[in-house]
């Protein structure tokens, strides 16, 4: 089985950056896709990012394009998303998730490991 565990959220001030993290344990090999989708209070679970197995290929959602970035670190088993410019509509719960599959999907229907979330606030 695979485990992941975010960390990192917290609240922010609107314009200001912030890192989540998320760490892979278990049979980490199974893993290829690691992506994070956030959920705000009352609305569905959204695609942000996604990135390809080795690093190479990166998809974002529109509306954090220019302003977030994703990024793994194999050798740690570990994924992040590095948030800067933040804004108020950013606050949500931040999942990781991965996938066994090699495609970069946006789908959260497409993944197959989840994390429990990491809270994240951004204040006017």
């Amino acid at each position: 089985q695979v485990q992941l565990v975010e960390s990192g959220g917290g609240l922010v001030q609107a314009g200001g950056s912030l890192s989540v993290s998320c760490a892979a344990s278990g049979r980490t090999f199974g893993i290829n896709v690691m992506g994070w989708f956030r959920q705000a209070p009352g609305k569905e679970r959204e695609f942000v990012s996604a990135i390809s197995g080795s690093g190479g290929i990166r998809r974002y959602a529109d509306f954090v394009k220019g302003r977030f970035t994703i990024s793994r670190d194999n050798a740690k088993n570990a994924l992040y998303l590095q948030m800067n410019n933040l804004k108020p509509e950013d606050t949500a719960v931040y999942y990781c998730a991965a996938r066994r599959g090699v495609g970069v999907s946006v789908s959260q229907y497409e993944y197959d490991y989840w994390g429990q979330g990491t809270q994240v606030t951004i204040s006017s």
